[in-house]
């Protein structure tokens, strides 16, 4: 992924659009005209670097975090709060996959593993 991209006539950031005629990723100056064929179709890529073992630096905001799915069907065992947020991660050691439940209530916090 290349960084942020400027025009090459006024200098005001390129923004991803697309072109529905041809289906390809264009990068246009919302100030002039000027647009230019995306090279890389990766438009953002988040990359969160964590110690090895739980995901701690992952799960500071994440109960606020809109992408992440949310579960009615389990309780937080802290606060009893209906609803949790959850995600799927590596744990150390080990090769499956580790579910893991965030407290959705925002003075809890609790998190939990399956």
């Amino acid at each position: 992924m290349s960084a942020l991209k400027f025009c090459g006539e006024c200098n005001n950031m390129l923004y991803p659009r697309e072109d529905k005629e041809t289906r390809t990723l264009l990068y246009a100056c919302q100030s002039c005209e000027h647009q230019e064929v995306a090279t890389d179709t990766c438009v953002y890529k988040r990359v969160l670097r964590k110690p090895s073992g739980e995901p701690k630096d992952a799960l500071k905001d994440v109960a606020a975090d809109p992408s992440l799915p949310r579960t009615r069907s389990v309780r937080c065992y802290n606060c009893n709060h209906p609803e949790a947020a959850f995600f799927q991660a590596p744990t150390k050691g080990e090769q499956a996959m580790t579910l893991y439940f965030i407290c959705c209530n925002p003075s809890c916090g609790h998190r939990w593993r399956d």
